[in-house]
C-alpha cells in the first residue's frame, strides 16, 4: 500500500521504517554510533552496513567533538564534498577541502606517475588545521594518508574510510583499521562518496540539533 506522507515527513518516516527493520531483525545498536549507521542506510538502503561498519574506540564523539572545535575536512572527490552539510560546518568554523580537480596536483600526479588522490593528500597534510579525512572513492589515498601518517607528517582527527570498488579497497581500509588513528571504515568492497558524506552529516547533525 501506497503511504501518503507530506515532502516534509518523509525523511522522519524513513527513519522510522530502518528502526521498524532493526527491531524486527533483533538489531541493538551501540547508542554512540546509531545515528552514524543510520543515516548510511538512510543514504543507501543497505542494512549490511550495521556490520560493514568498523568504529574505533569513542570514534564518533572524537569526530563530533573535532568538528566542535572548528577543523576542516578533506574529501577525495568533489561529490563527497557536494554533499557535506556546508552551513552547518560553516557555523562550527570548518570548510571542505578537495584538492582532487586542481591542475597542479594533476600535473604533478602525472610527472611522478602516482595517483591524484595521493598527491591530493600529500597537498591535505600541509593545512594548518586539524582535519577530518572523508574518503569513498580512492583507495590510494587511504595508502597515502597511511604512510603521512608512519613519516610523522599528518595526525588526522578522524579516517572515514569507505571507499567503493574492487582493486586495492580491501587492503587500504584494513590499513587504516589495523593503524592508531580513529576511525570509522566501511569493511569489505562496498562504500561510495555518498556514504562518506552521510557520516560526516550525521555527526554535524548530531551537533546543530
Amino acid at each position: 500500500m501506497i503511504e501518503n506522507i507530506k515532502p516534509m515527513d518523509i525523511e522522519k518516516r524513513s527513519f522510522e521504517i530502518i528502526s521498524e527493520q532493526l527491531e524486527r531483525d533483533g538489531i541493538q545498536l551501540d547508542p554512540e554510533n546509531e545515528l552514524i549507521i543510520k543515516r548510511v542506510i538512510h543514504t543507501t538502503a543497505d542494512f549490511d552496513y550495521v556490520k560493514n561498519l568498523v568504529f574505533s574506540e569513542h570514534a564518533a564523539e572524537i569526530g563530533i567533538e573535532a568538528l566542535k572545535n572548528g577543523c576542516d575536512i578533506v574529501t577525495d572527490t568533489q561529490m563527497a564534498k557536494s554533499g557535506i552539510n556546508k552551513t552547518v560546518l560553516a557555523r562550527l568554523g570548518g570548510q571542505v577541502h578537495c584538492f582532487m580537480s586542481d591542475e597542479d596536483v594533476a600535473a604533478e600526479a602525472k610527472e611522478r606517475g602516482v595517483t591524484r588522490a595521493m598527491v591530493s593528500m600529500e597537498r591535505a597534510a600541509m593545512l594548518s588545521k586539524p582535519c577530518i579525512f572523508a574518503i569513498g572513492n580512492a583507495p590510494t589515498a587511504l595508502i597515502s594518508i597511511n604512510e603521512l601518517m608512519k613519516a610523522g607528517k599528518l595526525e588526522p582527527a578522524l579516517i572515514i574510510g569507505v571507499p567503493v570498488g574492487f582493486v586495492n579497497v580491501v587492503e587500504s581500509k584494513e590499513l587504516i583499521i589495523e593503524s592508531k588513528a580513529p576511525h570509522i571504515v566501511a569493511r569489505g568492497r562496498k562504500g561510495g562518496s555518498n556514504v562518506a558524506a552521510a557520516i560526516v552529516n550525521a555527526m554535524l547533525y548530531r551537533i546543530s540539533r
